[in-house]
């Protein structure tokens, strides 16, 4: 019967102490405490009855503070997604701005006297870059039916232009933006097909998928097939491993 109590008391002991070791989950206050009394148990300091009644309330202890862990755990994971959505949008602005940069940087080097003449090596006009940062402001100004027009000006003005797959991405994503998903998978659709092997072409078909995903259940079949053919055409893309994730949750579902 004694080692039997002592075999409980053991394991007791240890199953605490393997809780004690798990960071974030009680205070330092809450840690002496639970010590004081798993001690108290090693020693058999107490009676038989006295220490089924300790085990039983450390026992509820553990349970609540697992339960406390498990609460912790989902808002984690919750925190988590938002996190990545917000730097998945940071990532993209991010980008965008990186290019403005550089082709600003190109046009103010242009020679002088000759303001009307290509700037840089990518033949950006000063007019055509300032029509491109104004549309562009629209759309990081969350101005979806302002963006839509003065990027459509755009394309009808500079439809040469190397800024042109960049301008009907972004038109497109406006679109989505209005929640007009229909005419932005059109939108989007054109980028890939007119600029197959542009920058925003992934991007592109990626955002193609998840506006054919907001159109409702029954058009989960088309969606897969835009993600298949990011994964297909363009492996080697940021869009890549996203695409993966949505057909993974499309096969689960």
């Amino acid at each position: 019967m004694e080692i039997a109590r002592s075999s409980r008391r053991a394991t007791g002991a240890l199953a605490l102490a393997t809780l004690l070791a798990a960071p974030g989950c009680v205070t330092h206050a809450d840690h002496e405490e639970l010590r004081r009394r798993v001690s108290d148990l090693e020693r058999g300091g107490v009676s038989t009855g006295g220490s089924r009644e300790r085990v039983a309330d450390l026992a509820a202890q553990i349970g609540k503070l697992e339960q406390q862990n498990a609460e912790l755990r989902g808002r984690v994971e919750v925190t988590e997604h938002r996190a990545d959505s917000a730097l998945e949008e940071a990532r993209t602005a991010r980008e965008e701005t990186a290019r403005l940069g550089a082709r600003i940087a190109a046009a103010n080097a242009a020679p002088t006297g000759a303001p009307d003449v290509a700037a840089g090596e990518e033949g950006v006009r000063p007019a055509e870059l300032q029509a491109y940062r104004e549309a562009y402001a629209a759309w990081r100004g969350d101005e979806p039916g302002v963006c839509i027009d003065r990027f459509r000006n755009f394309l009808q003005t500079y439809p040469s232009s190397p800024y042109a797959d960049d301008a009907a991405y972004w038109m497109a994503d406006c679109y989505f933006k209005q929640g007009d998903f229909k005419t932005s998978i059109l939108r989007f659709d054109d980028v890939v097909n007119r600029y197959p092997t542009g920058n925003k072409a992934p991007d592109a078909l990626y955002r193609q998928g998840e506006a054919l995903l907001r159109m409702g259940p029954g058009y989960g079949s088309a969606a897969g097939k835009a993600f298949e053919r990011v994964l297909k055409e363009y492996p080697e893309s940021s869009r890549a491993a996203e695409a993966k994730r949505q057909l993974d949750l499309l096969g689960s579902g």
